[in-house]
């Protein structure tokens, strides 16, 4: 059952579309570097979750709006209480007891679990990492560069160097979240080391990531939304804790109607003519 959509929903500090099982997702403060606030917080939080049930919407594009920053993390000329309700980041407790800032950010916390291809439009820093952690799959301009100020401002860098794990070698988050701005990765570097599959100059990134898109939004979403679970449940959990629930998410994930019908596609010889990439 298709839940409400994310058209039907105004915000202030995103630009969503929806077409041809895509939503676009544009961070749009660029005044601000496309800096985060309770405000913008709250409505990807309330988005995510409203995508989770839109039947309609088979893949996100999630990137920034105009050519200088995908997200420079939080903003430092507001004062930020998450979700207007929780303690304040910079406030005068020195203890471990407040709430992260970035709880709610990303796609996976909370529990969309269909794909996300990050678009990075620029620079990418600090709580950028949030949402760039829970992307599925990150492409990016050729100017776009990636690190991490905290230290150098006198803060440890934790949560987001923690998400960063899954996107980046061991070696390669430990010296971008200990260098703070001192050094910045380039398109190119993140390419090496994986961080991104693909750099495009800044103005074919909208239409790679469209393209890429609509790839994935072509295949049939259960098989699409299973693989994405499989893929992350061995990358969180191990490969045995992995395998463990392998048996459960194919039989979930497994559309019976759609695998007789790409059965037939492929007794029929018909092909899809790949991308060489």
């Amino acid at each position: 059952m298709s839940g409400p959509s994310a058209n039907e929903t105004s915000f202030e500090t995103l630009d969503v579309t929806v077409a041809d099982h895509v939503a676009t997702v544009v961070l749009d403060r660029p005044e601000a570097g496309n800096a985060f606030t309770a405000v913008m917080q709250g409505e990807l939080r309330d988005l995510w979750t409203a995508l989770r049930s839109d039947d309609d919407v088979r893949v996100v594009v999630l990137t920034g709006s105009g050519d200088r920053a995908f997200c420079t993390g939080i903003d430092r000329n507001e004062p930020f209480t998450a979700l207007g309700d929780s303690p304040a980041l910079y406030g005068t407790s020195n203890n471990f007891m407040y709430d992260d800032p970035g709880d709610w950010l990303g796609p996976k916390s909370n529990n969309l679990w269909k794909p996300v291809i990050g678009a990075v439009n620029g620079m990418a820093c600090g709580g950028a990492f949030y949402l760039l952690g829970e992307c599925d799959v990150l492409i990016a301009a050729e100017h776009a560069t990636f690190f991490d100020p905290h230290v150098t401002f006198g803060m440890p860098a934790i949560y987001e160097p923690m998400k960063m794990l899954s996107k980046m070698p061991f070696g390669e988050v430990m010296r971008m979240s200990l260098t703070g701005n001192a050094e910045r990765i380039s398109a190119g570097t993140a390419l090496r080391m994986g961080l991104v599959t693909e750099v495009v100059p800044a103005a074919d990134l909208a239409g790679a990531a469209a393209d890429l898109a609509a790839s994935i939004a072509a295949n049939p979403p259960w098989a699409v939304q299973g693989t994405l679970r499989a893929i992350w449940a061995a990358q969180d959990l191990g490969s045995l804790g992995g395998h463990s629930i392998a048996t459960a998410l194919l039989s979930t994930a497994t559309d019976k109607d759609a695998l007789r019908s790409g059965t037939e596609q492929f007794d029929s010889g018909g092909r899809i003519e790949p991308r060489i990439r």
